[in-house]
């Protein structure tokens, strides 16, 4: 059995992390000390990795709750889980997506600011967020 330290070590994350996938209710200690100590043993250290690996590809704690439950369900398949990858890599395309537009729109701004010694009252940065929205 593994303290939280040395659970938290195993698998790359901090205790303070640890602590708040407890509080999340993604982890459980799988027994505590006499003296009240967490402790965890491989399995907990094997979730630990899982949750990490999941939030490093974008997933968010109640997506990796979701993908915990699927794991957990014996009539899951991993269609169910596929399905979970593919909703999340769809709403990361529309995040580039409009993170690009975004960044196109910054550039015109940019450029059209191109005199820096322009007095800030006449900066078109600051006049285009001025503007009313257009609607689409």
């Amino acid at each position: 059995m593994l303290t939280i330290g040395k659970a938290a070590a195993r698998a790359n994350v901090t205790p303070d992390t640890l602590r708040y996938y407890e509080r999340e209710g993604l982890i459980r200690p799988a027994t505590k000390s006499e003296a009240g100590y967490r402790l965890y043993d491989t399995e907990q250290v094997r979730r630990l990795q899982f949750i990490r690996q999941a939030q490093e590809c974008g997933f968010a704690m109640g997506e990796i709750r979701q993908l915990l439950a699927v794991r957990g369900h014996p009539a899951a398949c991993c269609g169910d889980v596929r399905k979970l990858a593919i909703e999340k890599k769809l709403q990361m395309e529309a995040k580039i997506k409009t993170m690009r537009t975004m960044s196109r729109a910054l550039d015109g701004l940019i450029a059209d600011c191109a005199n820096e010694a322009r007095p800030v009252e006449d900066c078109p940065i600051l006049a285009a967020f001025d503007k009313p929205m257009s609607r689409a």
